[in-house]
């Protein structure tokens, strides 16, 4: 047993690591950026940005018409410099292109809010003193503090990364905003428009050729997607909250329909695309091919959003909904990034609870380039609030500070120590903000921890109260049932983009939940014990139906009692064929990723009463349990928002009991990549 001095260990080597090199001559001071705020660096990066402005003004050209290779015209807002003088700055520049499906016209509307003079300054330093934690509100806390973070200015236009020499472009992605055709929701045509931008921005008077990619989720997902094609004008990208496995991280994350977020989001996308240009309507210049395209597909992919939840049985799903549920169909081989294409300096951001949780890390590992010219942060946030608290002691800088610094750095070639940040920085839950080298923490090894039936004596409120042991225990079978206690939960939080986390006594204390579930709790840890990484839960089950759906959490548990989740992950029983060569392994040869193939062909029904043996992933974390602390693996049978199973599969599965066969014989555990045994 070891005691883990949490976040200093790493820190402490990269900086001295950063000390050696500068006395030999190897780098410069100023790239010595290893702590979670940067230190001098950082300060230097945010009195940079928070300088007056090389440019006193923005001149934006409306409505540019980009027309792509097939014929279809793709608008535009091009927002450039201007001189004292009211004069456009003539100079090409390197320039920042965002593709939206939100509308430029909404991004248009908040960057003349906070263009307003002394308005962002006023919310900022309101928002930085806001605190309703007291009244058991902190989630709501922590969502306002996105906005002094710094994450407006990446989802509107950038007017101080303007100001400061660079030409910004932002583009309706196809079928969205005042763009024709329809929308294809990163369907290969959508990912060859963003190259063909890109192309396009490279070769207008005002650009010197070299291109940067900024925005927040479906921006930053395009980013992703746009580098993977490696076009040559693309010199950086900085997606805030990018997801690269698209059916995994949230539209059928373990099979079942993410249905907190993708009806409300499908019904909002698709709504804002019927905003007409007001402007060419008036001036006689209406665009009569866009709302052709808009009758050709007026509510794009919200049909199979209705099929999920109306068809009644597997014979029955019709084939553009069959689609979804095929591995090597043309919208899952869109999905599906290749993150190992990346070529181009990137800064990913994330957060543990966002609903790209489980491709935030993986992109960042994925990408073959030395560390520095890839960086990874990792916040406490859910999707709404990227960056929240950022800027202030101790935590990150600013996300507009951090995007200024890493363009200024690989577009125009400014040494300014970015590359020496980090590269991966991280929310250390049960701690506090760490930075290292690598993700997973290299100090950790995978080991069993066998749920047993034996109580615990931590809560008197679950089904069951077990345990969490080094061996297995005694023969027994419990039984747990759907509920809808999931609606007050982190994993409510989680998918509804953080929405229902402004209760702090859902989002931040599963014991609520728990009480429609199995808990299994660890002894208490005597020192810091650190976790680290993508978890596994190997159940044998027993179904009293052809199909069930299972969900599970891995928990911290406070000496009082309190139990935050960590990570969580579901799995539709039906649907936990592995596909071996994406699955990836520990030393001890159980699964840390079991990778499903989530596939209608690939689907295996429960025999009633037979014991199933499944593994049930849990998306990556990072945490430290404090003296005292116990780790607790939750089970349920239900986690509705979080997931919904298909019709047919719900019908089959009938809402009935679940069970789990605990059988030393053939024993349940979690594959925990701890620092120590528990």
């Amino acid at each position: 047993m070891r005691l883990m001095k949490v976040g200093r260990r790493a820190a402490g080597a990269l900086a001295a690591c950063a000390a050696a090199a500068v006395v030999g001559g190897l780098l410069s001071p100023v790239t010595a950026a290893t702590e979670p705020d940067a230190g001098g660096p950082g300060a230097a990066w945010t009195a940079t940005q928070d300088a007056a402005p090389q440019y006193p003004g923005v001149h934006i050209d409306w409505d540019v018409p980009i027309t792509m290779s097939d014929g279809t015209v793709l608008k535009a807002n091009v927002y450039r410099p201007m001189d004292g003088a009211g004069n456009i700055v003539d100079a090409p520049l390197p320039t920042i292109v965002n593709l939206t499906p939100y509308t430029k016209l909404m991004s248009m509307i908040a960057d003349s809010a906070l263009s307003i003079p002394g308005l962002e300054s006023v919310l900022n330093g309101f928002l930085s003193g806001f605190d309703l934690s007291a009244y058991g509100l902190g989630g709501l806390t922590e969502l306002t503090k996105a906005l002094p973070g710094g994450a407006a200015r990446l989802f509107t236009a950038d007017r101080k990364l303007v100001q400061s020499g660079y030409t910004q472009v932002v583009v309706d992605v196809r079928g969205t905003g005042f763009s024709e055709g329809v929308w294809q929701v990163f369907q290969e045509r959508e990912q060859l428009d963003s190259v063909e931008v890109i192309d396009w921005a490279s070769k207008q008077s005002w650009s010197d050729g070299k291109i940067g990619m900024s925005g927040i989720s479906y921006s930053a997902i395009n980013q992703v997607h746009a580098a993977e094609h490696q076009p040559a004008a693309l010199k950086a990208i900085f997606p805030v909250e990018p997801g690269s496995d698209l059916v995994r991280d949230v539209l059928a994350t373990g099979g079942a329909l993410g249905f907190g977020f993708i009806p409300p989001w499908l019904l909002g996308v698709n709504s804002l695309k019927w905003i007409p240009d007001l402007t060419a309507i008036f001036s006689g210049q209406f665009d009569w091919q866009w709302l052709a395209d808009r009758l050709q597909s007026p509510m794009t992919f919200f049909d199979y959003v209705i099929q999920a939840l109306t068809i009644n049985s597997v014979p029955e799903i019709p084939d553009n909904l069959k689609q979804l549920l095929e591995t090597d169909s043309s919208l899952r081989t869109a999905w599906l990034g290749h993150p190992d294409r990346v070529r181009v300096p990137t800064f990913v951001v994330g957060g543990w609870h966002d609903i790209f949780t489980y491709s935030e890390p993986r992109i960042y590992n994925a990408i073959d380039l030395p560390p520095g010219q890839k960086q990874l942060i990792m916040g406490d946030t859910y999707h709404v609030n990227p960056g929240s608290g950022f800027g202030s002691p101790g935590l990150p800088p600013r996300l507009d500070v951090l995007q200024r610094a890493w363009f200024d750095k690989w577009l125009k070639g400014i040494d300014n120590g970015i590359d020496g940040y980090g590269p991966v920085t991280l929310y250390q839950q049960g701690g506090g903000w760490t930075s290292g080298g690598e993700f997973p923490r290299a100090d950790v090894d995978y080991r069993r921890m066998y749920l047993s039936a034996a109580p615990s004596g931590t809560t008197s409120t679950s089904l069951h109260d077990g345990s969490l042991s080094a061996e297995p225990g005694a023969a027994e079978r419990l039984t747990v049932s759907p509920g809808i206690v999931s609606l007050c939960s982190r994993d409510s939080a989680q998918i509804t983009a953080g929405v229902t986390a402004l209760l702090d006594a859902c989002a931040k204390d599963a014991r609520p939940m728990e009480l429609n579930g199995l808990t299994f709790t660890s002894a208490p840890v005597s020192e810091a014990t650190l976790i680290s990484g993508a978890v596994n839960l190997h159940l044998n089950t027993v179904l009293d139906a052809t199909d069930g759906y299972w969900t599970a959490t891995l928990n911290d548990v406070a000496p009082d009692g309190k139990s935050t989740v960590l990570t969580s992950g579901q799995l539709t029983a039906s649907l936990r064929k592995v596909d071996e060569s994406r699955a990836t392994r520990s030393a001890n040869g159980d699964y840390t990723d079991p990778y499903p193939y989530l596939t209608l062909d690939d689907r295996e029904p429960l025999v009633p009463g037979q014991p199933t043996q499944l593994d049930l992933g849990l998306t990556a974390t990072d945490a430290v349990l404090q003296p005292g602390h116990r780790l607790r693996v939750d089970v349920f049978a239900f986690n509705f928002p979080r997931g919904l199973p298909l019709r047919p599969l719900l019908n089959e599965s009938g809402l009935r009991p679940q069970h789990i066969e605990l059988d030393p014989n053939a024993p349940s555990w979690v594959n925990v990549p701890i620092s120590r045994e528990l």
